[in-house]
């Protein structure tokens, strides 16, 4: 049991449970267990339901496919983020939302008192347990008749047909780690029993229930971004790393005619940097040229373990200083420490462990 806690979209969630370091080899090596309930769950019903996400979200869902996820943006009407989130079309009539803002609720909401449209927030109805790491298909396979390999269950897809230990679950394969993973959506009257299961069969295996600083040091290396640290309401999907998948042939969507404006004229970009020291006091420090040309921001920085403790950051930096090798200076605590762009993300770029580790033989 931790007695470190921290506030997360307004939920409780361990920053550390056991060691952070041995919290992040477990997940690398073999297998991490961590609770995601906090993420706010949107269900809309109604013939509708298609549409009034396609006209809040930036990405086109009109033709997602079944067993699809859809990652992007969502804005305000100024075209500035809102939240980063993942759309799931359950059946014609029926569309499933993912995101971590309260402010997405009421979008859908306001959109859908026209529509023929119910819109239900059920973040605190449905357990949300993240398994993760090489080994999260060894411990779930044996708890279901569901095939869960590559083939049966792709990177990016979702199953509402799944059982684990007997407990029907919302089963998505994808996860925040850059490793396999999976995330498990349960009633929420069974989700400790979900999260038994997950702990039993796990444990034997290496894995390790995870915190909060942990997953900083996986979001970091795996260039994943986060609400309140790469953006915030006057950031835009351009900046902080989301401006493919705002879909501007579609002819209506919250923030579209801003952001027609800002696919041009906004310079910042979402990099890694590497710095010479400085660890997570490296994290807010402005960045500029070595002639002092102000270039950008680290949004945050860790001693990256991947890196042999090396300090890594993410940032957004402009687009005229963004290539890969590009040396800056931070000012960290008022001292100047070097930093270099590098490529991102830094680890496992092409996403290969997360999208096609085979089954174990």
């Amino acid at each position: 049991m931790t007695d470190r806690w921290m506030d997360l979209f307004g939920y409780a969630a361990p920053a550390v449970v056991s060691d952070t370091q041995e919290e992040y080899r477990a997940c690398r090596q073999a297998a991490a267990l961590m609770d995601f309930s906090m993420l706010r769950k949107v269900d809309l019903d109604g013939n509708g339901a298609r549409a009034v996400v396609d006209a809040v979200v930036c990405r086109d869902v009109s033709a997602l496919g079944p067993g699809r996820i859809a990652y992007g943006a969502l804005t305000n009407e100024r075209g500035k983020m809102v939240d980063d989130c993942t759309v799931m079309v359950l059946a014609p009539d029926r569309v499933r939302f993912c995101g971590a803002n309260d402010a997405d609720y009421a979008a859908f909401s306001a959109e859908a008192e026209s529509a023929p449209v119910t819109v239900s927030e059920r973040t605190d109805e449905i357990g949300h347990l993240c398994l993760q790491g090489p080994l999260s298909r060894r411990i779930l396979q044996p708890l279901t008749a569901s095939d869960l390999a590559n083939e049966a269950f792709p990177y990016y897809t979702y199953r509402t047909d799944v059982r684990i230990a007997g407990i029907p679950v919302f089963m998505t394969r994808l996860g925040y780690t850059a490793e396999l993973g999976y995330e498990l959506w349960a009633d929420g009257d069974r989700a400790l029993e979900l999260w038994d299961a997950l702990l039993d069969a796990g444990t034997p295996t290496g894995m390790r229930v995870i915190g909060m600083d942990a997953l900083d040091l996986f979001r970091i290396e795996g260039g994943f971004i986060i609400g309140g640290v790469e953006y915030d309401e006057t950031v835009s999907p351009y900046e902080c790393g989301l401006g493919w998948s705002v879909a501007l042939d579609k002819q209506r969507f919250r923030g579209r005619e801003a952001l027609i404006l800002d696919r041009d004229a906004v310079r910042r970009r979402l990099v890694s940097v590497r710095l010479e020291r400085g660890g997570a006091a490296a994290s807010g420090a402005e960045l500029s040229t070595s002639a002092g040309e102000p270039a950008g921001l680290v949004t945050q920085a860790v001693e990256s373990p991947f890196l042999d403790g090396a300090t890594l950051g993410l940032g957004r930096v402009d687009r005229d200083f963004a290539a890969v090798g590009t040396e800056l200076r931070a000012d960290v605590d008022g001292t100047p420490v070097g930093a270099t762009v590098v490529s991102h993300p830094v680890y496992d770029p092409q996403r290969r462990r997360a999208k096609e580790l085979p089954a174990e033989p």
